[in-house]
């Protein structure tokens, strides 16, 4: 560990290592080596960091948490040693352990001088990064429906084919429901729609609406059992993926897929609604809204099945982090289950069922990052390397949140109560798990 004791020290100039020894708080448990041929760390960690220019030293230092370096990782300045850039798991594991410290006053200078003024002037993000939040509102205000457009376009729009590879023939992108560690993605992603289908309790000639919809899996699922299906996404590329596989499925008189705003779906009186990782978009504040609107849809009896990521707490922030809000879900929100119980039941629905599905999103995470690995080449072709190494992180990240409790995922299930108070569901649970 660097101490900077004496004015005779404080003068020197720090190499690159000596700053992260500096600012670190214990062990480094990986090895880090840089461009001024400083290195820090065991020599025989199997996973390391190598900074490459200084355009990376200037993204460290310039932005806050966990930005700096996720814009040097994508711009190519920061690698990762050890790891395919598809599934950066171990890496992020092991830093972890990396713990900061915040340096005194007399540090904090012998490290700016040691970086030199012109490395601290912020420079461009890649381009991978979305607008910070207060240039946003040129989009229209947090929420609204041209925000929300925009952001949606953002996530989404990648490109139908990348998606493709990454998330396999389901092309679903929520988490999947397994029943042991061993059940294959495909099957997993089958089963969840199963698990929802069955919540709900849909049979053949019922009506449903599935709002969030993604490609259309829950649509084209319930399709197939004889259901009348609309489903609505924000993503016009989503929508006509889905209408093209409604159509290919011989669906199309019984499943539809809308390019369309959930709040401009104009029907009403139906069985049934499933929102399926839709409400980390829509905004805490608005949950009210969100829940009424999907109760006055409904027709007396009918059920909802709200599934979405959640956090352990219901206090916490619910705003994401910046390499979140900047690079994957702009304009993002989470809260606990807890909330988004206590908004459904104030707005009249009566909550019947609730479940935690943590574990079984870290194994989705994990298969998405195995097709990422396999796909490397075929998804650097269709949306670059800096987008593809975007995914990898945020993935392999995600599914240590959700292994280590730091988020989770909830289904709650909830019905639209009769005028005499019929729920009319059984008295227990008539689903397989």
């Amino acid at each position: 560990m660097t101490i900077l004791k004496t004015k005779a020290d404080s003068a020197q100039k720090l190499s690159l290592a000596q700053i992260l020894e500096t600012v670190s708080d214990g062990q480094i448990p990986l090895r880090f080596t840089a461009y001024d041929g400083s290195a820090t760390g065991p020599e025989d960690a199997p996973y390391g960091l190598r900074l490459n220019s200084t355009r990376g030293t200037t993204y460290l230092a310039t932005a806050p948490g966990d930005l700096g370096m996720a814009r040097a990782y994508v711009a190519g300045d920061l690698e990762a040693v050890g790891v395919h850039p598809g599934d950066p798991y171990e890496i992020l594991g092991a830093m972890t352990d990396l713990q900061f410290r915040r340096p005194s006053a007399k540090q904090i200078a012998a490290i700016t001088r040691s970086i030199g003024w012109d490395n601290l002037l912020p420079i461009a993000p890649p381009p991978q990064e979305h607008r910070p939040r207060w240039r946003r509102f040129a989009e229209g205000l947090r929420h609204s429906k041209s925000r929300d457009a925009e952001v949606i376009h953002h996530h989404y729009d990648v490109s139908n084919a990348f998606y493709e590879y990454v998330l396999g023939p389901s092309m679903t992108y929520t988490c999947a429901a397994y029943e042991s560690e061993n059940m294959s993605l495909e099957d997993a992603q089958e089963n969840k729609y199963r698990l929802v289908f069955d919540k709900l309790g849909l049979k053949e000639g019922d009506r449903l609406l599935d709002i969030g919809c993604g490609w259309g899996g829950m649509v084209r699922y319930a399709a197939r059992h004889g259901v009348k299906t609309i489903g609505v996404t924000l993503s016009r590329e989503q929508a006509e993926w889905a209408r093209k596989a409604i159509a290919a499925e011989g669906l199309s008189d019984l499943a539809e897929v809308r390019f369309s705003d959930y709040r401009d779906v104009p029907e009403t009186g139906f069985d049934a609604i499933s929102s399926i990782g839709l409400t980390e978009h829509i905004g805490v504040h608005n949950y009210p809204s969100y829940f009424g609107f999907m109760k006055d849809k409904l027709r007396a009896g009918g059920r909802l099945l709200n599934h979405c990521i959640t956090r352990p707490g219901n206090r916490s922030n619910a705003r994401a982090g910046y390499f979140i809000d900047r690079y994957i879900f702009p304009d993002a929100e989470l809260t606990g289950s807890g909330r988004i119980i206590s908004e459904m039941q104030d707005v009249g629905l009566e909550v019947r069922h609730e479940e935690n599905l943590r574990e079984h999103y870290a194994l989705t995470l994990a298969g998405w990052c195995r097709n990422l690995v396999e796909n490397w080449d075929a998804c650097v072709a269709e949306v670059g390397e800096g987008t593809a190494k975007v995914w990898g992180l945020y993935m392999a990240g995600s599914r240590l949140g959700f292994e280590r409790n730091v988020v989770q995922l909830h289904q709650v299930l909830a019905v639209k109560l009769g005028p005499n108070g019929e729920a009319s569901v059984p008295l227990r649970p008539w689903w397989k798990g």
